[in-house]
Order: structure tokens, then C-alpha cells, then sequence
């Protein structure tokens, strides 16, 4: 397919540097692309992003994680950019999408060529509640050498990158080096001394990136630049939280608080006194951790924190 005929499709742009919908961030790294294909949304690349990059193979826990950091964090106003790999990428962008968030996915490959195949649903609903992105015009085909170059495309649209699982050899890593070589910020999620996946992890935790344990650390870094950067005017900035004390307002959830108290309490004790399953209960302590506004004893036992407004999410 011509660039052209691309271009006459519904929600199809392009964008040159010295249009005024070409991303500034990006636009401040060196050497930035001289021309974006956008199908989507043009003026979601200029809201404040959050990089989520990771692993393709990761394992079912790296997955969690990631999309549950991506939810909430989507949720609190950031959008959430990667690289619609298998793995974290995925995982990262299905989690923007549960919560109704914005996601930018940014190619390797011509944005008329989804890769890999097996993420053309998700593609397609990037595209209805974000942006497909990339420098390469249509037709441009899969080549090995174009997937580093567009993580510094991933890395250069976005405030801050997140890596959630990675090898020593993972391609995320030059998704980070290039967020710190653009003076962008860099965190890394720990794992297990014996995961192979957490190597590269520990490893830009060894570097200087920021190790990040809940969803607060992150907002703690960017909120000011990302307020900054969000235009009053936008709907969906009313959801936008990068506060203090942004959690996600659930009645079922400040319910079951309110049977927890503030002593240790184990599941069964909380659906004797809620008349909730043990599962109901499971998942919604999990979004409670998620948040920081309970946390796991020894014990089986749960426990509201004592930093009530500060919490934003605990790594699994």
C-alpha cells in the first residue's frame, strides 16, 4: 500500500517535525524522527506518558504486575506506551485498556503491518483508544534491525520507562538506555535472585534506575512534570490523578475496608463479618495491595497501611 493511500483512510496522519501535532518530547531528543504515520489519535502523543517495556517471554507473575501497574497508572491519567510486543508489552497495553485508559503502541514495522499477528486484535483496539505509531511508511516490512530503533521512539515519546521483567540480553534494556541517555527518568521493578528475568532489572537498579515497589514511586517522580504537560481542556483529564493521593473511588472496596478496621484480619474472619466468598474477597485485597491501601502479614493475615493517602500499587 502507498503512503498515500494510506493516508486517505479514516484516523490516518501524518506528522512532520514542524507540525504542531508532532509530540514535544520527542522533538527534544536527538535525532528524532522526521516523519510519524499515526492511526489513532495525533494528539494523544503530546499527553504525558508512561513507558512499560519488559520481556516477551515473561512469566505469569511479570505479566500480572505489569498490567496491574498499567491499569492503575492509566487510570490515574498517564498513558501507557510500548511496543505491542508478546509478553509485558501486551500485558501493559491490555491494562490501559481494562480500565478504559490511553495507550500508544509504537511499531517496527510500516503502520500498515501489525507484528506480531497474534496482536492484531489488540492493535485494533489501540487504535480506537490511542495511537499506532510509527517513522517507517506503509509497506515497510519486518527487519530485526528496525525493533531497537523504534524503543528509542517508545523511550523519547515518554516521561519515564518502566521496565517490568528483563533479561541481560532484552531488548528493553535500550528502551531504558535511551530514556536515560534523553535525561528521561528510568525504573525497574525487582524480582527473585533466582529468575534470569530479573537480571536485567537488577541490573539497571545497580545503574542508578529507580527500584519501584508500588505505583507511588513513579507518580512521586512525574506527577509534577506530567500535570505540566496535561492540557485543563481535555475530557479525560478529569479522571487524570498524578495527585497525592489519587486511588480509584469503589464503594465495595471502602465497604470491605471498613470491615477490615484497623486490626490484623484474615480472609475467612473478613467474610465472616462481610458475607463475601473467600475469592471476592481475594481479588479485591489484591486491588487494595495494588493500591497500597492494605497490606500482606505473615500469616495469611491483611492489615489496612497507615499511609492511607500514599499508596499507589504494590508490585506483585
Amino acid at each position: 500500500m502507498s503512503a498515500d493511500d494510506w493516508l486517505e483512510q479514516p484516523d490516518h496522519h501524518l506528522l512532520t517535525l514542524d507540525d504542531a501535532r508532532y509530540p514535544p518530547l520527542l522533538r527534544d531528543t536527538p535525532r528524532p524522527p522526521a516523519q510519524l504515520y499515526v492511526a489513532g489519535d495525533p494528539d494523544v502523543l503530546s499527553l504525558p506518558q508512561l513507558a512499560i517495556v519488559g520481556s516477551r517471554n515473561a512469566t505469569s507473575g511479570g505479566l500480572e504486575t505489569a498490567q496491574q501497574f498499567a491499569a492503575f497508572l492509566a487510570d490515574c491519567g498517564l498513558t501507557i506506551t510500548s511496543g505491542l510486543a508478546l509478553g509485558i508489552d501486551a500485558a501493559a497495553h491490555s491494562g490501559a485498556l481494562a480500565t478504559g485508559g490511553l495507550t500508544v503502541a509504537v511499531l517496527g514495522t510500516g503502520p500498515d503491518a501489525i507484528y506480531p499477528p497474534a496482536n492484531a486484535a489488540l492493535a485494533q483496539q489501540v487504535q480506537g483508544n490511542g495511537a499506532l505509531v510509527s517513522e517507517h511508511p506503509p509497506g515497510t516490512p519486518v527487519r530485526r534491525h528496525r525493533f531497537p530503533q523504534r524503543n528509542r521512539i517508545i523511550a523519547g515519546l515518554s516521561l519515564g520507562t518502566l521496565v517490568v521483567e528483563a533479561g541481560l540480553n532484552s531488548g528493553s534494556l535500550i528502551t531504558a538506555r535511551y530514556a536515560g541517555d534523553f535525561g528521561r527518568e528510568v525504573f525497574a521493578i525487582p524480582g527473585s535472585i533466582h529468575n534470569p528475568l530479573s537480571k536485567g532489572c537488577h541490573q539497571l537498579i545497580r545503574q542508578g534506575a529507580k527500584l519501584v515497589e508500588q505505583a507511588a514511586d513513579i507518580i512521586e517522580e512525574i506527577g509534577l512534570l506530567a500535570r505540566a504537560m496535561t492540557p485543563e481542556s481535555r475530557p479525560d483529564t478529569e479522571r487524570s490523578v498524578l495527585t497525592e493521593t489519587a486511588v480509584p473511588a469503589d464503594p465495595d472496596h471502602a465497604q470491605l475496608l471498613n470491615h477490615m478496621g484497623h486490626d490484623p484480619v484474615t480472609i475467612d474472619g473478613l467474610a465472616r463479618r462481610s458475607g463475601l466468598t473467600a475469592e471476592e474477597l481475594s481479588s479485591m485485597l489484591l486491588i487494595l495491595e495494588l493500591q497500597g491501601r492494605v497490606e500482606a502479614l505473615p500469616g495469611g493475615r491483611f492489615q489496612q497501611t497507615i499511609k492511607m493517602g500514599h499508596g499507589m500499587g504494590q508490585a506483585q
